[in-house]
């Protein structure tokens, strides 16, 4: 099956080709069906050799233009977060943590980097995002959720199998769109089921939010609404 961004899906369409959606086009499709929410797993980001690659997730500029909430665990940690957090900065991506100031790795609850604000409920989520439409602002709102400490992989355990990943990565000498694939690869073989695991409970964890903020944004606006010029 093929991994299918925005841009890949009109000749998708044209010729029969069944895909996998990224959040940039999983954002578009659902935007333009008038769906204001959606969760997945985790966001594409700016990856580690960029300056060298120029090698960017399509995700983040598409949720530029795109005025959707999007809940997800934050980055995968094979992904350079510092770098991913500024472009979403640059770009007027709203960033909100979900009862954290932590931003998320996916696999651990707190990547080591901040999140610029936090929300506590799925009705400050709804009151926030509307708030954006009232200002006039088209980019989306992202809401990192992370997964529960609970189910993450043990940090020490995670921080071993990424920083082997990235030995072995240079050691190999691998670049550009082939890197990301290889660390993950590599994470899975080190870590086992676990990060099956982990990813079953991230899946679950943001459908169940995701889910409670659909609820919230169907019910009536807040009083911090901000209401559009005419």
């Amino acid at each position: 099956m093929a991994k299918l961004s925005a841009r890949d899906l009109p000749v998708a369409a044209a010729t029969g080709v069944s895909g996998g959606t990224t959040v940039a086009a999983t954002a578009h499709v659902a935007h333009r069906a008038g769906i204001r929410v959606f969760a997945t797993g985790g966001l594409g980001g700016v990856h580690r050799d960029a300056a060298s690659t120029f090698d960017e997730s399509a995700d983040l500029p598409a949720l530029a233009r795109l005025p959707i909430v999007v809940v997800s665990a934050g980055v995968k940690s094979v992904l350079d977060v510092p770098a991913t957090l500024e472009r979403l900065e640059t770009l007027g991506i709203s960033v909100a943590g979900y009862r954290t100031h932590a931003f998320p790795g996916f696999y651990v609850a707190d990547s080591g980097y901040a999140v610029p604000q936090r929300v506590e409920s799925p009705e400050q989520v709804a009151v926030a995002w509307r708030a954006a439409r009232g200002l006039g602002l088209g980019s989306a709102l992202l809401v990192a959720n992370p997964v529960p400490a609970a189910e993450q992989l043990p940090p020490a355990e995670h921080d071993a199998a990424l920083t082997a990943a990235l030995a072995a990565l240079d050691d190999a000498g691998i670049t550009g769109q082939d890197a990301t694939p290889f660390l993950l690869q590599r994470v899975r073989d080190a870590t086992g089921d676990r990060s099956l695991e982990v990813n079953v409970a991230v899946y679950r964890n943001n459908m169940a939010l995701g889910a409670r903020i659909a609820a919230a944004l169907a019910g009536p606006a807040g009083p911090a609404a901000v209401t559009p010029p005419v």
